[in-house]
């Protein structure tokens, strides 16, 4: 076992010692056994997985990720929406982050990975962690037939892990677009660290990429 290795599973242990049941706890998911196949240029996936100042802020410090932006996807291609009215629960979107990234650097399937392990939990249906409703769901939005092809597999092979005792019911669900949120909910982990929200349910997260997988934190958070 690699020094990196052990530090992962010592704290790994000690939160689960310490986290209440109803808390997110990070999970080392399993190496993507299907990937999606590099481009030559820059990339965009979506993930919706809760709150997005947590998914935002933990995107936004792995080593090449270059752009996160908070926002709203899965519902209809034609309503605009904003906050307060995705916060109702019955638009259809979810809150959502758009990920920029260069896949030479960092792959799809890696960033799927530091998803479902220090991000979202795939077997909470319509909640993640103190929100409910559809809004908060996780979800993948592909936007490719590669990225579709191994959103699909790696849901399959966390499904068989056996790392989660219930059922994965995260959705691989149509892309019908993404729309920003406003300008003060971009880089909100970022500029509001004290934030009481931000210290009890994403600096934990944060601290479980720069602890888990040391190799792709990066201490400055992209632009």
């Amino acid at each position: 076992m690699r020094r990196s290795d052990g530090v992962a599973l010592a704290f790994l242990a000690a939160l689960a010692v310490a986290s209440p049941l109803h808390a997110e706890r990070p999970v080392m998911a399993p190496v993507p056994a299907v990937d999606a196949a590099p481009g030559r240029k820059l990339e965009t996936a979506v993930f919706a997985g809760g709150c997005y100042w947590g998914v935002e802020g933990v995107f936004s410090h792995l080593k090449g990720v270059h752009l996160a932006v908070s926002g709203f996807a899965g519902g209809p291609r034609d309503r605009k929406v904003d906050y307060e009215q995705v916060s109702e629960g019955d638009t259809g979107f979810a809150e959502s982050v758009r990920v920029t990234y260069d896949p030479a650097q960092i792959s799809y399937g890696t960033l799927l990975r530091v998803f479902f392990s220090v991000i979202a939990d795939p077997t909470t249906l319509d909640y993640q962690g103190p929100d409910h409703g559809t809004q908060y769901r996780s979800a993948l939005f592909p936007l490719n037939a590669e990225q579709d092809k191994a959103a699909r597999a790696y849901l399959v092979q966390l499904d068989r892990s056996g790392l989660w005792r219930d059922p994965v019911v995260t959705r691989v669900e149509r892309f019908t677009g993404f729309q920003d949120a406003a300008p003060d909910h971009q880089n909100f982990l970022t500029k509001n660290p004290r934030h009481p929200y931000i210290l009890r349910w994403d600096m934990p997260k944060l601290e479980a990429l720069k602890t888990m997988f040391p190799a792709l934190y990066r201490d400055k958070p992209s632009a």
